[in-house]
Formats: structure tokens, C-alpha cells, sequence
């Protein structure tokens, strides 16, 4: 990418020096012999083929948008010092976190400092040939959600570079919504191959393969999260501080609620269409207020949170933290997961389940 802003900030010489340095180093870069094609159309009096108008469609994309979607990495990066709104909080044991942007074709790596995201590196990627939002098997799109790195792989056919690793599609939103599926991965690209086009895989995420190695010392198989939006909104300090803030503050009360043995302010941080278990709000209402009728006293621990953002509807989160519940008459330790929507000024919960 160094050619196309060297072409814009030193000329077209300069560009020309760049891209001859780029494939001297990696001679399979396809794109890079059509960057230099194009540079050397436009010594020639031709005007150059790529640029950063031209937007990126959810079908199969020409080789030339590879460069369109890389520039647009230094033309329009998010603003200095801005954070994700997807990552309100990651839990202790996430060392690191993984956010991809399928509207960039850019995976974004941050660690965690204090619970709180901080940027890494990033790297460009290629994503399915029909774009995202995956619903059924063999459609060739990329799934959107939250997700966790479940595996390493290294002995794989060549077409996948020096490894991959598989992530939770479908997870239990996927197969609550009766998403097919199966086999999204983050893998690299064939040894004859640098990079490819930004819609050319079969619904997984691919690198290059030195970008596929950089992001291995990123990840801790199990425990990475991998959040897989179309479009991230970035947000000042400030705001972003708010926004956490605002979410972290209602789960302390639907905690404080449950444990209050309240439980009609318990119930009231449920969604109308709350899905948990097989049951609806109505039938969940009436099995908690008999369990709760029993209870002389609650304690509700919680531990590990993370909260990222499900990129779906006005406005999602999704909050993974070990439960530990203890009562009058019953005590146990479980992980769960929250999936909360914003509804009407508030935040309720619209689906729950135990992980293990």
C-alpha cells in the first residue's frame, strides 16, 4: 500500500520503486503485478484503474477492489485513539480479542488492558464470495456474531495456507434463528498465492499467510473471542466510557434484583420475547416465581464477564460471565451467556443460556 500512497504524496517514480521493492520480497502477490500494471498504464498516459470511490458489493468482487479496500486502511482509519463500541469489556482470562469489520475486509487485534480494549495490529482480509450474514450451508457468506476461536489446525491441504483456526459457527444464536452451517475458520492462502480479492472464500476469513502467522501469537484456543461485524462504530474515550458504564451498571441490577428475591423486579429486565430453554416469557415467568417462592435467601456471584456487541438490530449485547448461585436450598456453579437488546430506552435480556 506504500505504491498507491506514494503515488499520491511523491509521484508516480516513487510508486513504481515501492511496488518493485513489494514483489522483489513476495513475488506471488497477484495483486501487487496488478498495481504495477496499472502504475505503469498511467506512465504510459493512462488513467490509473484503482482507487478509494469505488465501493465494495456483497457479491463476488474483481481483483482491483483489493486495492481500493487496503488503501481505504490509511485514507479513512478509524480516528486516533477511538474505541470499539463491540467491546464494552473483556473478561480476565481473554488476553486478547479479535474484531473483524467484513465493510473493511480489516480484522482488528486488541489486547486486554484492565477488561478494556486496546489496539494491537490489523490486517487485511478476504471474506465470503456473497457476502456476510450466513443463514444455510454452502451459501458462501460470512457469518456475523460473537464468536470463539475453538481449535488450532496445521495439517491441512495446502489450500489453506500454514493453518487455521475454527471458530463457534453456528453458536446458540445462530441455531436459535436456524442458521446452518459448519466449518468457518480463519485460515491462509495457498503457497502460490500472496492475498486474495475481498469477496473469494467460501464464507470463512482468510490472511496472508505471514498475517495468519502474526495473528497466532494472538490467540489462546478456547478463550479468544472473535466479534465479526458489518461496520464498527468507534467512539471516543469518552463515550465509550459512558456507553460501558450505562451496560455494566443495568446487569449489577438485574444481579441486585435476583438476589433481592424481588422477583417481579427480577422478571422485569426480561425481554417480551425472551427465549430461554424451550420456554417463552410467560412459561420462564411462571417456573421462576415458584422457584422463587421456596428461597429464603439468594446469592448471586458473577465473575469472568465480557460484553461485546452482537452486530444485529438497534442495538445488542452479549454478556459471557461464570455464574456462581447460591441459596437456601440450592448452590451451583455455571458459565452463561445474556443476549440483551435495547427496547424501549432500556435494556432487557432476549435470550439465555448455560454454557457449561
Amino acid at each position: 500500500m506504500r505504491a498507491i500512497v506514494g503515488l499520491r504524496e511523491s509521484g508516480l517514480k516513487h510508486a513504481l520503486g515501492e511496488i518493485d521493492v513489494a514483489l522483489s520480497k513476495t513475488p506471488n502477490f497477484r495483486l501487487g503485478h496488478l498495481i504495477r500494471g496499472d502504475l505503469l498504464m498511467a506512465r504510459a498516459g493512462n488513467p490509473v484503474a484503482f482507487g478509494p470511490k469505488a465501493s465494495v458489493n456483497a457479491g463476488r468482487a474483481p481483483p482491483q477492489d483489493e486495492p481500493r479496500m487496503r488503501l481505504q486502511r490509511y485514507l479513512d482509519a478509524p480516528p486516533r485513539d477511538s474505541l470499539p463500541l463491540p467491546m464494552l469489556r473483556l473478561a480476565p482470562t481473554q488476553a486478547h480479542a479479535v474484531l473483524v469489520d467484513t465493510s473493511r475486509s480489516r480484522l482488528f487485534v486488541f489486547a486486554n488492558r484492565d477488561g478494556e480494549p486496546r489496539y494491537v495490529t490489523d490486517f487485511y482480509v478476504s471474506l465470503g464470495k456473497n457476502g456476510v450474514e450466513k443463514r444455510r450451508e454452502g451459501d458462501q457468506k460470512t457469518p456475523i456474531g460473537v464468536y470463539t476461536i475453538v481449535a488450532a489446525r496445521q495439517k491441512l491441504p495446502e489450500f489453506y495456507g500454514p493453518g487455521a483456526f475454527p471458530i463457534s459457527y453456528p453458536n446458540e444464536w445462530d441455531r436459535l434463528h436456524g442458521r446452518k452451517g459448519h466449518g468457518i475458520w480463519l485460515h491462509g492462502t495457498p503457497p502460490e498465492t500472496y492475498s486474495r480479492p475481498p469477496r473469494a472464500t467460501d464464507g470463512c476469513v482468510a490472511l496472508t499467510n505471514d498475517d495468519l502467522q502474526r495473528l497466532a501469537r494472538y490467540v489462546d484456543v478456547g478463550r479468544t473471542p472473535v466479534v465479526i461485524s458489518e461496520g464498527i462504530e468507534w467512539a471516543a474515550p469518552e463515550r465509550w466510557q459512558e456507553s460501558r458504564r450505562e451496560f455494566l451498571a443495568t446487569f449489577e441490577q438485574w444481579r441486585a434484583d435476583w438476589e433481592s428475591r424481588d422477583v417481579e423486579r427480577y422478571l422485569a429486565h426480561y425481554s417480551p420475547g425472551f427465549r430461554a430453554e424451550g420456554k417463552d416469557l410467560a412459561a420462564w415467568k411462571a417456573r421462576k416465581r415458584k422457584v422463587g417462592a421456596g428461597k429464603s435467601w439468594i446469592k448471586v456471584g458473577i465473575s469472568d464477564l465480557s460484553v461485546f456487541g452482537q452486530p444485529e438490530g438497534e442495538g445488542m449485547f452479549v454478556a459471557t460471565f461464570t455464574q456462581d448461585y447460591r441459596s437456601s436450598n440450592l448452590s451451583n456453579r455455571t458459565v452463561k451467556r445474556q443476549y440483551w437488546a435495547r427496547e424501549g430506552g432500556r435494556w432487557r435480556v432476549v435470550f439465555e443460556t448455560v454454557i457449561s
